[in-house]
Parts: structure tokens; C-alpha cells; sequence
């Protein structure tokens, strides 16, 4: 063998030795580093330190930074700590610590300040280096922001949290809430602390454990509970139960029944609200055409495409005022009731005044002119769909609890339209328009004999029932994109309403837009969109057949005759 074949065999063994020693070192090593480590730690006393000794620390270094620096900050290190459990933490070139806002593979990167959140500017992603984490540190991070969130002043904020842990009960989060049930002064809370915790104890190994867990989740009606409680009643491939004692069994099965029927009952109030949703939504929709219909006579097509003015009133708002969604859609109401309302006395100018006595002319005329109004916006906004958007205040839900949640805009709209039809009502009741408008709608010709103008009457009836449609776009709005085609899907039932209410009746278009709203929501679970229309339509066919002047019928000489 020669020197160049032994030198390098001996570089392996060199390289070997070297390596089984590292290894067998390395404990002893680490086990310094870590109590070296746990020291400086403790002599850390500033929360500014402790963020900034976070790059260079290790795994485990970094657990008990995180934990001293919750002892020391309290709350403040919430923020620390949820960026760096979501990956968001960094240290740029100037050794700062700081939080990256977006996508880091960009060029430039907005920071923050990870206590205040402050904005630092920019940074190049090529001088940042994230802060890593293992499952180890993730773990003590969840426990850690548990239990500050816990700890939080605001009750709402420690029930969010005490329902966000029973998504994901683990052991930091069990002994957080532990550590908190008997110092939380708030029943609320309390009570969630208690759910957490009987969950948790459906998995323990003692059956009366879990038997006591069941008996006090009988009745909640959370997903996560209803999900465990699922598992101590299934069975394996096999057929047999998962769950080994019977008294657990039958208690499990026993609160299932309890959740199921509570379950179904707040479904039906779910599907009662829809159905007063749908119903405020279709008395919109008819209560501008009851007016005209009702005291002119005139069967106006076009009225679908009043209501898509004021919807598209909105979106245009909304692009003037891009930065105040809030004020866009407020004034909005306005500026699309004057809109519609002067399109509409246009309509009855240029149009329908020529056409009085024929209602066939009438239709046509008016159906003609919905498909030019279509047109009209297809050339101006395109004929694409556009997007209003919800205001602050309309977003999101009122939770009532995790089986009923009402959305806001829907809840908004229910009250817009008996804001709505009060306003009306009062206009009609209280003002000498009002009275003008119901002299004439009774008898045309005595109200002329006294001198009531009745031409003039006539736009403005026209003007004020098309502004309320416009003002009923404003709502649809909220509720579906808008789009040259929108008042299509509304005029049909919009003569429905009004026909099964009664002409001219503001009360029956109340009652009846209500009440075809709420009978068409409970009929879709068992027949479907499509058939509860249809059933909704052969009742009215039966209904007009036995009393065709609807359930309020107009009373006067012109009804009469």
C-alpha cells in the first residue's frame, strides 16, 4: 500500500474520530449552553432585550425567553408572540427585530415594531432572516398567548378566547384554563371554561370522568362538543363501540337528542328570519308599485328597472366616495329616490299619460322601455355585474349562540323597510299630497270636480312610487351584485305582492310581501327553490279565484265600479 492511498484512508478515520466525538460531547455542550443560556435569560430584565437575545438563541433558549418575557411585559408580548407563532418575526441587517407585513419573497418588505406595531419602513427581503420555530416552541407559544388572552381586562375578549381553545385543546391550553377557572369573575366566562374543560375530559381514562363531562355539555351547542360527543357514540370498522363504558354511551346519546331538537328549533328560527328577510325585501320591491298600480291603474313593466337605478345610484356613490363607505350608502338613500323619482315623473310625462284607459298599451310601452333602460346601463356601466360594498356597520353577524347567528345587513333591511313604510304612511295619512293621492285613487272624477289637479297628481304618485323603488335598489344592493338585469327578478313578484295584498294597499302589500316571504322560505327545505315558487303561485291563482280584489280591497265609488 502506498503513501497516496493511505493518506487519504486517513483522512476518513480522522474525520470519524472527530465526528464520534462532537457526538459524544455534544450533550455536555448543550446541557451548558442551555443552563448558560437559562441564566442570561434570567438576567435579562428589559422586554426590549429579551426580543432582541431572540435570533441568536436556540430552541430552547427561546422557550424560556417567551415565558420571562411574558412575565415581564404581560400583555404587551402578545404581539411578540403572534408573530413569531405565525412566522412573521425577523431580523433585519440592523440586528433589529421587527415584524414583516406580507409576502417576503418581494423585493421590499413593509416592518413594524413588534410591541407597539408601529411602521419602520422598508426593508430589503434579502436582509432579513426569519426567527425560527420547532413544534416544541409553537406549543409553548399557544399556551403562552392563551394564557395572556385569558388574562385580558375585556370579557368578551377572554370568552373569544375560551371559545377559540376548544377548537384546539392541547396541553398548554387545558392547564391555561385550569389556571384560570377559579380566578375568572365573570359567569360568561366561567361557564366557557367549563365547556373547555368537560371536553377535555372526554378523553380521560376514567369512565365517571367522562361520564360528568357528558352530563354537563348536555345542552351546548358548539360544534366542537357536539363533534366529541359523536365520537364516544361511534363505532370501528368492526361494529365495535369506541366507548367501553355503556352508562357514557347512553348518557352521550341522550345529550345528542337534547342538541339535535334545541338544534332544530333555532333552525327554524334561522329560517323564520330568512323568511321576514325575503318578505321586507319583496315589500320593497311592490310597495312604490301599489302606490302607481293602485291609484293610476297603470301596470308599469318598467318598475324592475327603477329599482336597478337605485342600486346602480349606490354603486356610483360609492366610486365618488370610495374612502366613506358608510357615508356613500347613507346618502345614497336620497340621491336614488330623487333619481328614480325623476325618472319616473319623466316616464308619466313622456310616456304613460298618453296611454290612460289602455292597459295593454300601457304594458307594452313600459316593457319596451325597461329593455331600453337595460340597454341604457349595459352602454354606460357595462353589462358585467358590479360590487357594492357592505357598510362597517351592516358586515358580519349578531351571534346569539353557535346554533343562530343573524347577519347584520339582513337585520338592517328588515328595519329600512318598516322605516320605509311608516314614512309613507305618514306622507299618505299626514300631508295634503296624501290626501290628494287617496281622493283620487278613490273617485277620479269627484276629486277633478273639486278641484284637485288630477295630471299632476298622477306624476307625482308616478315620481313617489318610482323613488321608493329606487330607494329598494339601495337595499338590494346590500344583499346581491348589481347588474343590468336586477329588476327582472323582482317585478313578478312584485305584482304578486301587490295583487294577494290588494291594489292600492299599503297594509295588504305589508301583510302579504311578509307573509309570501316567510311561506316560501319554510317550503324550501322540503321542496326546494324552484317548487315553492310554484306552490306559492298556485295559492294565489286559488286565492284570487276566491276573492280577486285581494286581501285589502280598495273601497270607493271607482273601486266599485
Amino acid at each position: 500500500m502506498n503513501v497516496s492511498t493511505v493518506r487519504p484512508l486517513l483522512r476518513v478515520l480522522l474525520a470519524a474520530g472527530a465526528f464520534a466525538l462532537a457526538l459524544g460531547a455534544r450533550p455536555v455542550i448543550a446541557q451548558d449552553e442551555r443552563a448558560a443560556a437559562a441564566a442570561a435569560v434570567g438576567d435579562l430584565q428589559q422586554p426590549a432585550a429579551l426580543v432582541a437575545a431572540l435570533p441568536d438563541a436556540s430552541y430552547a433558549d427561546k422557550q424560556a425567553i417567551c415565558e420571562r418575557l411574558v412575565q415581564t411585559a404581560g400583555a404587551q408580548a402578545g404581539p411578540v408572540l403572534r408573530a413569531l407563532l405565525d412566522g412573521r418575526l425577523y431580523s433585519d441587517a440592523h440586528h433589529r427585530v421587527v415584524v414583516v407585513e406580507g409576502e417576503s419573497e418581494s423585493e421590499t418588505v413593509p416592518i413594524h415594531d413588534p410591541f407597539s406595531g408601529a411602521a419602520l419602513g422598508s426593508a430589503a427581503s434579502a436582509d432579513l432572516s426569519r426567527i425560527g420555530s420547532n413544534n416544541m416552541l409553537r406549543k409553548t407559544l399557544k399556551g403562552l398567548l392563551a394564557q395572556l388572552d385569558l388574562a385580558d381586562v375585556d370579557p368578551a375578549r377572554r370568552l373569544a378566547a375560551v371559545q377559540e381553545s376548544l377548537r384546539s385543546l392541547d396541553g398548554a391550553t387545558i392547564d391555561a384554563l385550569r389556571a384560570r377557572r377559579d380566578q375568572e369573575p365573570d359567569d360568561k366566562v366561567r361557564r366557557a371554561i367549563d365547556v373547555g374543560l368537560a371536553t377535555a375530559d372526554l378523553a380521560s381514562d376514567s369512565a365517571d370522568a367522562r361520564l360528568a363531562a357528558v352530563q354537563k355539555l348536555d345542552g351546548e351547542l358548539s360544534p366542537e362538543v357536539y363533534n366529541a360527543l359523536q365520537a364516544l357514540v361511534a363505532t370501528d370498522e368492526a361494529g365495535a363501540s369506541r366507548e367501553a363504558d355503556e352508562r357514557v354511551r347512553i348518557a352521550a346519546r341522550q345529550a345528542l337528542s337534547h342538541i339535535d331538537a334545541m338544534r332544530s328549533v333555532y333552525g327554524a328560527v334561522e329560517t323564520l328570519f330568512f323568511g321576514l328577510s325575503l318578505g321586507s325585501v319583496l315589500v320593497l320591491s311592490a310597495i312604490g308599485l301599489a302606490i302607481t298600480f293602485g291609484v293610476m291603474g297603470v301596470i308599469n313593466m318598467a318598475h324592475g328597472e327603477l329599482m336597478m337605478l337605485g342600486a346602480y345610484t349606490a354603486y356610483v356613490m360609492q366610486q365618488i366616495l370610495p374612502q366613506h363607505i358608510t357615508a356613500a350608502t347613507l346618502l345614497s338613500v336620497p340621491m336614488a329616490f330623487v333619481v328614480a323619482g325623476v325618472a319616473g315623473v319623466a316616464i308619466e310625462r313622456g310616456i304613460v299619460r298618453f296611454l290612460y284607459g289602455r292597459p295593454l298599451e300601457t304594458l307594452l310601452a313600459t316593457f319596451g322601455l325597461s329593455l331600453i333602460l337595460q340597454q341604457l346601463v349595459r352602454s354606460v356601466f357595462s353589462p358585467l355585474n358590479r360590487s357594492v360594498s357592505t357598510p362597517e356597520f351592516m358586515s358580519g353577524s349578531w351571534v346569539v349562540n353557535d346554533a343562530l347567528s343573524l347577519t347584520w345587513n339582513r337585520l338592517y333591511i328588515v328595519a329600512f323597510m318598516l322605516l320605509v313604510f311608516v314614512a309613507l304612511l305618514l306622507v299618505l295619512k299626514r300631508t295634503s299630497l296624501g290626501l290628494k293621492v287617496r281622493a283620487v285613487s278613490q273617485n277620479r272624477a269627484m276629486a277633478r270636480a273639486m278641484g284637485v289637479r288630477t295630471e299632476w297628481i298622477d306624476a307625482l304618485t308616478f315620481g313617489l312610487g318610482s323613488g321608493v323603488a329606487g330607494v329598494a335598489g339601495v337595499a338590494l344592493s346590500q344583499l346581491t351584485n348589481v347588474g343590468p338585469n336586477l329588476g327582472q327578478s323582482y317585478i313578478i313578484d312584485s305584482f304578486m305582492v301587490v295583487v294577494f295584498g290588494g291594489v292600492g294597499s299599503l297594509w295588504g302589500t305589508l301583510i302579504s310581501g311578509m307573509s309570501l316571504g316567510v311561506v316560501s322560505k319554510l317550503l324550501e327545505p322540503y321542496a326546494g327553490a324552484v317548487m315553492a315558487k310554484i306552490l306559492v303561485l298556485l295559492f294565489l291563482i286559488l286565492f284570487i279565484q276566491r276573492r280577486p280584489r285581494g286581501l285589502f280591497p280598495q273601497k270607493g265609488r271607482a273601486a266599485e265600479g
